[in-house]
């Protein structure tokens, strides 16, 4: 007679709700920044840019002229990271970099011509995802503000609680 399987998994949840994956604020942001960007791939593939190349695109739309550390600063990025992207958004036409006369240290980050252009090309972006969000704009809204809430909180350094 063959020997029976046993099953060693259980359907029953551990004891700990807070070890539950559904549980982990942790991974519905995760899950949802995975779902976030399957989303702008098409839109962002049809204007020849990553999602981190439009990101330097909305700053830059915004504010035009930024030294690379101020840019930096806005996206979260290093410069070893964003060095090699503005290189490369540069090598596309996008934008210029140029040295301070002041301080040659300093890098400015200007749009070039394509680059203002493209801005009307991404302008139906956003309706998009509200859209596809199926929520109100206000609760879109006040979901970006806890986020945002949250980001700051999460760089603010606090000590850990003991166990």
């Amino acid at each position: 007679m063959p020997r029976k399987l046993t099953d060693n998994t259980s359907s029953k949840p551990p004891g700990n709700p807070a070890m539950l994956l559904d549980n982990q604020l942790c991974f519905s942001l995760y899950s949802a920044s995975l779902a976030m960007t399957r989303l702008y791939k098409p839109l962002l593939d049809a204007l020849d840019l990553s999602y981190p190349q439009y990101l330097v695109m909305l700053v830059l739309w915004e504010r035009d002229g930024l030294g690379v550390s101020e840019l930096g600063e806005r996206l979260g990025l290093d410069s070893g990271t964003l060095t090699p992207l503005l290189k490369r958004m540069e090598s596309a036409g996008l934008l210029v970099r140029q040295r301070s006369s002041e301080d040659e240290r300093r890098v400015h980050v200007r749009l070039s011509p394509a680059g203002k252009r493209l801005q009307s090309r991404a302008a139906h972006i956003p309706g998009c995802l509200v859209a596809q969000s199926g929520l109100p704009v206000a609760d879109l809204v006040a979901l970006n503000h806890q986020i945002k809430s949250l980001r700051s909180a999460m760089r603010t350094p606090t000590p850990h609680a003991a166990n």
